[in-house]
């Protein structure tokens, strides 16, 4: 995708900004999964997944919040304020909504060109919340 100024950024919905989102948000978790463990694809995946949750990504905001600057707040905000979001029966509605908020920005960090400040956070939430893969 062409990287956009923050003011072209800032006119997608933040269901759009979520959606694209949610795939850099998972390749930053791939890569981070297969640099540190060497294992087959289904044990990979399921290491994935542990990050990936709803659950998780609901916590790794909060880890990220008071490192955020006003626009990057308030993308978060426009994120886990947005309609028309479905949850489904796996998560809560409140996890959901602000799993979709980490997503969003990540996707407008994303697009934005801003991969520096995408690794800043993605580490921060990594190192805040490690998971049981992480240790072995």
């Amino acid at each position: 995708m062409k990287t956009l100024t923050e003011q072209q950024a800032h006119g997608y919905s933040p269901n759009v900004l979520a959606f694209y989102g949610d795939a850099v948000y998972e390749v930053l978790v791939r890569n981070r999964v297969v640099a540190n463990h060497q294992t087959n694809a289904g044990k990979l995946h399921d290491m994935a997944v542990e990050r990936v949750r709803a659950s998780y990504q609901s916590k790794a905001a909060g880890v990220i919040e008071s490192m955020l600057t006003e626009r990057e707040a308030d993308i978060l905000r426009r994120g886990r304020n947005a309609g028309g979001i479905s949850v489904p029966k796996s998560a809560k509605p409140s996890e959901y909504r602000r799993a979709t908020a980490l997503e969003a920005l990540f996707g407008y960090l994303s697009i934005t060109g801003q991969t520096e400040r995408l690794e800043t956070l993605f580490n921060a939430i990594c190192e805040a919340l490690p998971v049981e893969s992480d240790k072995v």
